[in-house]
């Protein structure tokens, strides 16, 4: 295999290094060479450093002067046909974690059976429609149920400190096979975007389709085939017994009606602590000045932020930090069911919006919640109860409770409300009244911190838009450290962030590829 001539690092203008010719020959000079002294320049990593008075581009690089490894072009996965295959797994799921459990397990000459309560990607956006213009929720499908599951709508953000779990350059290869932009393998924090997802995850079904895989959408499952403490399969809401070798669980973390089905079946799941908090909105031009440092960003992406603040209140520490920030972004209702107000929120793939959103969350802990009343339930009710208060206060339908920043610092009622990314539309309200003290104090303690690390940050030039409540999964189902089946229904793999075992699309899918190879363990091992 051939290895690279010399792999370099340098810092490029921005203007620079996002075009192409120019990075080129940057990059050669940087090695020492002249144009056409090398057969091939492979960009292996791509980050800002904004640390200096002008912003820098931080390029690796492998530079080649014989022809490049075949390995560096692909394609990196081919899938045998498993029609005929004996053993069968049933994946309940079909975002991330459910399709990449789906492709591993046709790699590993499993069947895989996808089972997805809402509907295909491209039709799903009907429903999406609806949601934003009619306040109309669909149970089944809206920005949180269907093919692709919570990130193909509401952003596709990549990046993950997950790096333990799996191979993350695996998945972003598999991404880029199926359509996504090959950026994603450099850029330190790769995003696919809202509207280049869906063609990702449809290509990603086709796969599973061509080799032999099903795929059901509008199959919810309502029940459970249990024999004892094994797991046999599942009944969908048309009655429909399904039975397979193992059953892999991978429901997102707003599938409530499944921790409801577990909890009633007698099947272990506890309570885990969750973040919950607003969305906060500003001007995309306010955040790129503060973090840039330059009157206008030019060739620079839409600048983003991160943010954490140790916050006490009552005795008690926690901490208050941004989530899922989206730089030229929209806040969207991401609602699942009738009387509930959540928001998130998503970005196109060039981050083209004049807005900038952000969550903006506290840690909320076991001691936080009822756990004596609700038992395993507890994270899971302290979320419906504040979702369906916002609901209440903004009118009940999906107009959004909000409050400009400045106001809400200062305890005061704001007169009016900013421009807003919100399609829905937003109500003024006391934020207060939809967080309760604890929460609301937490977050203004926060919003002071972070208008200290960022000019004009906290300030009535922002809003806070109501409620950002899921952020991950407020129920762990147990399982296995090792065999990752649960430890008292054999048969049943919990598998990604609907488990508490991932936290966004890349980390759910390595937990998807764990749930397949441990379910073909299973399976040999009987």
């Amino acid at each position: 295999m051939s290895a690279p001539f010399r792999e370099i690092e340098v810092l490029l203008p921005p203007a620079v290094a996002y075009d192409e010719f120019a990075r080129y020959e940057a990059l050669l000079h940087a090695a020492g060479l002249q144009p056409g002294q090398a057969d091939f320049v492979h960009l292996r990593k791509r980050s800002i450093d904004a640390r200096g008075r002008s912003p820098q581009v931080r390029l690796r690089a492998d530079i080649y002067q014989t022809p490049p490894p075949p390995s560096l072009f692909g394609p990196w996965f081919q899938y045998p046909d498993v029609s005929q295959a004996r053993r069968t797994v049933l994946i309940v799921g079909a975002g991330p974690a459910g399709l990449f459990a789906a492709l591993r397990c046709i790699e590993l000459g499993l069947k895989p059976i996808v089972l997805e309560r809402g509907k295909d990607v491209r039709t799903r956006r009907r429903d999406l429609a609806a949601l934003n213009k009619e306040h109309v929720v669909n149970p089944d499908s809206n920005y949180c149920f269907g093919e692709g599951g919570a990130g193909t709508y509401s952003d596709g953000k990549l990046y993950t400190r997950a790096t333990k779990r799996g191979d993350v350059g695996r998945i972003l290869r598999c991404l880029v096979q199926h359509g996504a932009t090959p950026d994603i393998l450099v850029d330190a924090h790769p995003h696919i975007g809202t509207n280049k997802l869906p063609s990702v995850v449809a290509a990603l079904r086709d796969s599973v389709l061509a080799a032999g895989g099903e795929v059901r959408f509008d199959t919810r499952v309502d029940d459970l085939v249990l024999d004892h403490h094994r797991l046999r399969g599942v009944v969908t809401a048309t009655g429909e017994a399904l039975e397979a070798d193992a059953v892999i669980l991978a429901t997102g973390h707003s599938a409530r009606d499944i921790y409801e089905l577990l909890h009633r079946r007698g099947v272990l799941i506890e309570a885990k602590p969750f973040a919950l908090g607003v969305r906060v909105e500003h001007q995309q031009e306010l955040i790129d000045r503060a973090q840039y440092r330059l009157s206008e960003r030019g060739e620079l992406p839409a600048a983003s932020y991160s943010l954490v603040h140790q916050t006490q209140w009552q005795g008690r520490q926690r901490g208050v930090f941004s989530f899922c920030m989206c730089p030229g972004g929209f806040i969207v209702p991401a609602a699942t069911a009738p009387g509930e107000v959540v928001v998130n929120g998503m970005s196109p793939s060039r981050r083209d919006s004049r807005f900038a959103n952000s969550g903006i969350v506290a840690a909320v802990e076991l001691e936080d919640m009822d756990v004596r009343q609700y038992g395993a339930l507890a994270g899971l009710r302290l979320q419906q109860q504040i979702e369906q208060r916002a609901c209440q206060v903004a009118g009940n339908t999906q107009r959004a409770p909000a409050q400009r920043l400045g106001d809400f610092l200062k305890g005061k009622l704001s007169a009016e409300l900013l421009e807003t990314s919100y399609q829905p539309g937003l109500v003024p309200v006391a934020m207060d009244d939809v967080l309760g003290a604890g929460l609301a104090e937490r977050l203004r303690q926060g919003f002071q911190d972070f208008g200290r690390k960022i000019p004009g940050y906290a300030t009535n030039a922002a809003q806070i838009v109501g409620v950002e409540s899921r952020t991950s999964s407020p129920v762990r189902i147990p399982r296995d450290r090792d065999t990752l089946e649960h430890p008292e229904v054999r048969g049943l793999f919990p598998c990604g962030e609907g488990a508490g075992y991932a936290g966004g699309i890349v980390s759910a899918a390595m937990d998807g590829e764990r749930c397949a190879e441990a379910a073909l363990a299973a399976i040999g091992a009987k």
